[in-house]
């Protein structure tokens, strides 16, 4: 019969084909595409499961603003890094304060007192934490400090932070180390300075059992956080299993599984020079910052307690200037002045021999907003 005609075989085979191909194809596409709808429900679940909204801060989400985390008793050094910032700066400012639940008030009281001097804004929220083993989180290193970890999470409203530790004093205006934000490419997510400028006195070269960026590594004290390309990355998916695998063999915390981390992605960091995280380490034996001796130092880091010891008398003479200012008081004759006075008294010592590094950002800002 012409109806099982060999031309007509052949159509109706290629027609057979061809609803196979489309049904197969249409099935692993609908496939896919579950998958992807199931993965990024998972991946919001891990997110909102940790995040704070906040609500009626007056914040908004591109402002230039700086995150701590402080427990225990550093309310009062976490309360002069702020008044350090909103010293100097010429833009409008944001804080975010993590902290215990009993010193919530605390921090409100004295940044709404400062609020009525000066503008800024500020929201002090509760430490977040994962449920599952939260407090050895929170134990990890300093009490509380693994909070920064989560912070990309914890803050699903804002786009990106400069996040500081509670020992810090900005010597230049803030909007000095956001700048760097622009220097980032479309891969880095992060900035930081290094560990050490001498690789004869570092300490990941020579001591660290883990991985860790570069050669000398890096020092988690000043990080410009962006948490949109963070949480891009799903940064907290890396934390926990990076620590599961580390703990153990980590010195650092939480400053150590960032080092971890972008030891195996170092195109997702951006390095900004020492003089932005300068550290007794810069010059209690030698000076080795050659880029603050040149441009002045623009954020100091008292680490290991230096704000409060005499081991390098220089630090606490400058975080005594700033702790003895009031805000609302005149900048040249009520800290400069002052400064000046207390860090010609450390000269000699090995970190006093800078001195000018230390004064230059200040002059500078009140030399070009005429403070005096």
């Amino acid at each position: 019969m012409k109806f099982f005609s060999p031309k007509r075989f052949c159509i109706l085979l290629v027609i057979i084909l061809i609803l196979f191909y489309y049904f197969r194809f249409y099935l692993f596409n609908s496939k896919v595409t579950e998958d992807e709808e199931e993965e990024e429900e998972t991946t919001d679940n891990i997110i909102n499961k940790y995040s704070i909204t906040l609500g009626n801060s007056n914040m908004n989400r591109n402002d230039v603003t700086v995150a701590v985390v402080a427990c225990g008793d550093r309310v009062h050094e976490t309360l002069t890094m702020i008044k350090s910032a909103i010293m100097f700066s010429k833009v409008k400012l944001s804080f975010i304060v993590v902290t215990e639940e009993h010193l919530i008030q605390n921090f409100n009281e004295k940044l709404t007192e400062w609020k009525a001097i000066i503008h800024f804004s500020f929201k002090v929220i509760p430490l977040t934490f994962p449920t599952e083993g939260a407090q050895e989180w929170q134990k990890l290193f300093k009490p509380c400090a693994s909070q920064r970890l989560f912070l990309p999470s914890v803050l699903k409203d804002i786009d990106s932070i400069l996040y500081v530790d509670t020992d810090v004093l900005f010597l230049t205006p803030v909007e000095d180390v956001w700048k760097y934000f622009a220097s980032m490419n479309s891969s880095q997510m992060a900035a930081l300075a290094p560990e050490h400028e001498d690789p004869n006195a570092g300490w990941y070269n020579r001591f660290a059992k883990h991985p860790y960026y570069g050669k000398l590594g890096v020092n988690s004290g000043v990080m410009l956080m962006n948490l949109t390309k963070m949480r891009d990355f799903l940064w907290v998916e890396y934390v926990i299993p990076v620590y599961k695998r580390y703990k153990l063999k980590i010195t650092w915390g939480d400053q150590d599984i960032i080092n971890i981390i972008f030891h195996y992605h170092p195109d997702k960091l951006y390095i900004y020079s020492c003089r932005y995280n300068f550290r007794p380490d810069h010059c209690m034996y030698m000076s080795v910052c050659k880029s603050a001796e040149k441009e002045g130092v623009a954020v100091l880091h008292g680490s290991r307690g230096f704000f409060h010891s005499g081991k390098q008398p220089v630090f606490q003479s400058i975080y005594r200037a700033f702790e003895e200012f009031q805000i609302g008081m005149d900048i040249y004759h009520d800290f400069y002045q002052s400064l000046e006075s207390y860090l010609e008294l450390t000269s000699e010592t090995s970190c006093g021999h800078i001195k000018d590094a230390y004064l230059a950002n200040l002059k500078q800002y009140i030399t070009t907003n005429d403070e005096r």
